[in-house]
């Protein structure tokens, strides 16, 4: 698994993971913007949004 220093430097270099986030509702992309230093691969990216996701139930 490749990682990253961030979030943005994960979408530079992964189109699949911008294009993930992309498709996330707003309030779950706002909450990972704020942690965006912690998002350092397409795991962590997928495995913090599918926990936010989990909230809504």
């Amino acid at each position: 698994m490749q990682k990253f220093s961030n979030m943005y430097e994960l979408f530079k270099n992964d189109s699949n993971a911008k294009h993930y986030f992309d498709k996330l509702p707003d309030y779950v992309r706002e909450q990972i913007s704020s942690r965006a230093n912690g998002v350092n691969s397409f795991e962590s990216l997928k495995d913090y949004a599918e926990n936010l996701l989990r909230g809504d139930d």
